[in-house]
């Protein structure tokens, strides 16, 4: 067995206290985003400040995590792009209830969402889809997600028929590929602090649309 116990860190690098954050969590938000991005970001640590995991309650009732990129943000709540039929999506559109996290070990700070998820229009889908690089989109048309093949060669010789196809032709966003939008009902705010004293902040949507705005233990 990996003792893993004498793992230590001290976290001493920011402080998040009532007196000096908004009312409203997307403000926090995206203060907090746009602070990681200049401490580093992508270039100066290899985070992906937009980087987030999304946890779903899988078909087979497990919930399950993984890493997605987030692509938009606003107060109508934070989107990201999948494959409509994929593990992820399925589970979705079958039970909205979804978490998203983000880690961002440079500045020692989490933030939680729990939300509700949906579609966002499909126009929405087909301005994005239109602006990624045509081997993205070529991606997303020949990756039947989360569907069982028989190998790697299989997978690139079908890309391979597909730039064939579409050479010199434009890519249509496929129907089963697209957006969800996550509208947040609470966010907590995570900044570590020393002596494992870190500091929580919860904001929770109240029937005004208001947000209430609590501190928790570490």
């Amino acid at each position: 067995m990996n003792d893993l116990s004498n793992y230590r860190k001290s976290y001493e690098k920011s402080e998040l206290l009532e007196s000096s954050i908004p009312e409203d969590p997307i403000n926090l938000f995206n203060r907090w985003f746009h602070e990681v991005e200049d401490f580093g970001g992508p270039e100066g640590s290899g985070e992906e400040v937009n980087a987030m995991t999304v946890s779903t309650f899988g078909l087979d009732g497990f919930p399950k995590a993984r890493v997605v990129l987030l692509k938009k943000f606003s107060e109508e709540g934070f989107v990201f792009y999948t494959n409509y039929n994929s593990e992820k999506g399925k589970a979705i559109l079958k039970n909205p209830n979804v978490c998203l996290s983000f880690f961002w070990h440079s500045m020692e700070r989490q933030v939680i969402i729990k939300g509700i998820a949906s579609k966002v229009p499909e126009n929405i889908s087909d301005n994005y889809f239109d602006s990624r690089p045509d081997g993205s989109k070529l991606g997303a048309v020949v990756s039947n997600q989360s569907e069982v093949i028989p190998s790697r060669d299989y997978l690139e010789t079908e890309l391979k028929k597909l730039e064939t196809q579409f050479e010199n032709k434009s890519i249509p966003r496929p129907n089963h590929w697209g957006g969800f939008v996550v509208n947040p009902i609470e966010v907590e705010f995570w900044q570590g602090r020393a002596n494992r004293l870190h500091d929580r902040i919860r904001y929770t949507i109240q029937e005004d649309y208001g947000w209430k705005m609590e501190r928790m233990a570490p």
